[in-house]
Order: structure tokens, then sequence, then C-alpha cells
């Protein structure tokens, strides 16, 4: 007999009897492993052209102070449109905070500050779970208020699941009840908010608004939610100093581009920038290609040579004639004159077009002033340039642009800022930063 034949049944049998409980707790150990986490980054607000690793190798750290910064200090047209771009992309996170819902909801609230409400909005709309996250709760509430979108703000509180009693929220809650008709309910919630932290302003202006008589005094437009207080009691709201954001909502609709308020002077040179300003670089050419230097009223060489400096700058063009001309007014004429041009020349030669090598030599000897960033940050930001880490890159050039207000960075972190954003892949945004840097020269 073949005793191999009659045990090959158990064997068999008994080798499925094992695997079988194998396989099922391998696919209960899959089934029970933990989601990755989202990433809070990868929702877009709008199409930018920017690639899906605009972040790559960017720090956290870094994102985590300046994209605050950016709700908070003013920026330059150019350093505003560069910010504007990167927060609305749609690209995996800084690692280790591409899933923190507090960075994820300073994002949202920078692009509501900086004029992209639009995208704010988007974002926070396509973001999964945003009502288990109480930043991103109030980030999407504070964007529909200012947006004058009441009930979806109401929406937002209501559909809250964690954190629901801290101030904003109580605040927030009294002027949905309010809104609804539900006075009584209304008042306790006031009454529990100002128990928890009184708020003077706030208190005032919700007083009113339950009482329904009496004068509310002074609007006051902190946040989104003083500004629909103040609005929904009719109050006078040029008569506030409002916050960034709030100022954004009550602006003109903000275009996406760079553009620049240029109070034209006398005579059609000035006249081009001021076009040129606002983005029209063909009436600026159109206009340039009718002057003649001997000719031109009210403007000499110096002014001349700014304009094609811009031109070629707005355009993306080198040019060497231009640059040597404006290295050459750099060592003739009064100190001030003299300092102007080689401020000029500095910022255009940032971009990259070449001059000659008596030019250069000149050119060394130049003084444009004093960088103001730190030099730690100076050279971070050529080091990420040198990576091409783009998102690395803008971050550090919103650092110190930020730090420097709404003027811009000074002529010289103005052509480190340049070098870099150009070396990152960042060039339209390299030539903002230049034309800029131009304009104030005039």
């Amino acid at each position: 007999m073949d005793f191999r034949r009659h045990f090959r049944l158990p064997a068999l049998v008994l080798a499925a009897g094992l695997a079988l409980p194998q396989a099922v707790a391998a696919q209960v150990a899959v089934e029970a492993a933990p989601l990755p986490a989202l990433d809070l980054f990868s929702t877009a607000g709008r199409e930018t052209g920017l690639p899906a690793d605009l972040w790559r190798e960017a720090s956290a750290a870094t994102a985590s102070t300046v994209i605050p910064l950016l709700a908070q200090k003013p920026l330059s047209p150019a350093a505003a449109a560069l910010a504007r771009r990167v927060l609305a992309a749609g690209a995996q996170g800084p690692e280790g905070g591409g899933n923190d819902p507090a960075l994820a909801a300073a994002r949202a609230q920078a692009l509501v500050a900086l004029g992209d409400a639009e995208a704010a909005r988007m974002i926070l709309q396509r973001t999964a779970q945003v009502e288990r996250s109480e930043p991103l709760s109030r980030a999407a509430a504070e964007a529909a208020l200012l947006a004058g979108d009441e009930q979806g703000a109401c929406d937002a509180a209501e559909a809250l699941t964690t954190d629901r009693d801290r101030i904003y929220w109580l605040r927030l809650r009294a002027f949905c009840q309010a809104r609804a008709g539900e006075t009584a309910a209304a008042q306790l919630t006031f009454d529990l908010a100002q128990s928890v932290e009184r708020d003077a302003a706030y208190g005032r202006l919700m007083g009113a608004k339950l009482a329904g008589v009496g004068d509310p005094g002074a609007p006051s437009l902190r946040n989104g939610l003083d500004y629909a207080l103040s609005r929904s009691l009719g109050l006078d709201l040029t008569a506030a100093e409002p916050a960034p954001a709030v100022a954004a909502a009550l602006a003109p609709e903000t275009p996406l581009e760079a553009r620049w308020t240029f109070v034209a002077g006398p005579g059609p040179v000035s006249a081009a920038m001021a076009v040129l300003a606002q983005g029209d670089l063909a009436l600026a050419e159109n206009v340039r290609a009718t002057l003649v230097q001997d000719e031109i009223p009210e403007a000499g060489a110096f002014d001349l040579a700014l304009l094609d400096a811009l031109i070629a700058a707005s355009a993306g063009r080198e040019d060497r004639a231009t640059l040597d001309r404006l290295v050459e007014r750099g060592g003739i004429g009064e100190a001030k004159a003299r300092a102007r041009a080689q401020q000029a020349a500095a910022i255009f030669a940032a971009l990259g077009s070449p001059m000659s090598p008596q030019a250069r030599g000149e050119f060394a000897r130049f003084a444009i002033g004093e960088a103001k960033a730190p030099e730690a940050r100076a050279l971070a930001l050529a080091l990420a340039s040198e990576r091409r880490l783009p998102g690395e890159t803008a971050m550090l050039a919103l650092w110190i642009a930020a730090e420097a207000g709404a003027g811009g960075p000074s002529p010289a972190d103005r052509t480190h800022i340049i070098r870099a954003l150009k070396a990152a892949g960042l060039e339209p945004h390299a030539r903002d930063f230049a034309v800029e840097g131009l304009l104030a020269l005039r």
C-alpha cells in the first residue's frame, strides 16, 4: 500500500487549516491598519501652474513661522503676489507640516488677508473633516463672514465637533442665534461668553444687537465676526481701522498678479512707467518706441535707462546695453543721483543681464546699502535656491519681505530675493520684485 497517497490529503487539509487563519489574520491586520493622515496642503484653491513637489524638502518650522506672518504683516505687491500663488497651490505639504490643522488654517487665513478669499474658501470646502478641527473650522467661519455669508459661518459653528466651548464659538453662536431670532438663547450664550472672557467691543456691539435699540458706538473690524456684527448694525465701516483680512474684504477685487500704485509725473517717460505698473507692458513699449532721448521733456538719461530696464525686466529679456547705461549713470552726477542709479543697476543685474567687462569693474565699486535680513536667513535663501526648492525659497523670501513691510525689501535684500527666486524656478516673481524695486527708484 502506498501510504504516501493516504497521508497526502490530511497533510494538505492540515496545511490549509493552518494557512487559512494566517490569511484571515493578515487581511484583518490590513483592514485594521490606520489610514495615512490627510495632507491638508494637497487641496488647491485655484490653478497656479506650480509643481506637485512644490514643498519638496521644505522646512515645516520655517513654514510655521512664515505663513502666519503673511496674515498679520503688510506686504509689498510683489511679495503678496508670490504668497497668493504659493499658498493657493495644491501640493503635498512640508514634511511634518502637511497634516497640521493649525498650519493649514493659517494658510487659509493668509489667503483671505491677501485678497484671495475665493481660493481660501475653495480649499476649505474641498478639505475633508473640517468639522473635526477647531482651527480649520474657525478659518472656514471667518472666511464665510468676510465674504458676507453669515449662514455659512453659522453652519460651520453648528457642524464643529470639538472644542465648541472656546470663546470664539460662544460669541459666534450668540450672533447666529440672534440672527435666527432666538433672542432668549442668544442672550444666555452672550452672557456665558462675557463671563468666560469679557470683551468690551464685542459686548457693546452684541448687546446693541440683542437690545434692538440704543447706540452701539463705533464699529469694530478686528475679525470677521466683528465685521459681521458692525455691518448688521448698519455702522459706518470707514470709521474703524480694519485688520488685514477685513481690509481685504472691504477693498475692491484684488488682482492676483502684482500691480503697483504709481503716480505719474509730467512727461511721457513717467506715463509709460505708470501704465507698466498696472501691467500694460505692450502700451509701455509703444510709448517707449516714440521717444528720442534728446527730445524727451521732463526726463534725463537715467530716467530713460530706468524705463528701459523696467520694460526688459517685465518682459523677461536680458539687456546688456541698458545695464551698462545704468552702471555709467552710477558713476556720475550728484551723490543722490549716483545712489539711485547704482541701486537700479544692482536690481536689474540680479535678473541675470550680462554687462561689459568695463561695466563690471565699475559696478564692483558700488555701494547699494546694507542688507536688513539676518545673514543666516540670506544664506538659507541662497542654499534653498541652489537646490531648486521652490516652496522653501518662497517661504524664506517672504519672511524677509514680511519683515520689511509694505514698502518691500531694501535694495540689497531685494537682489538676493530676485536671484534666489529665479534660480528656484520662480522667475515671474523674480521679475516682479525687480520691477517693484526699479519703480521705487523713479
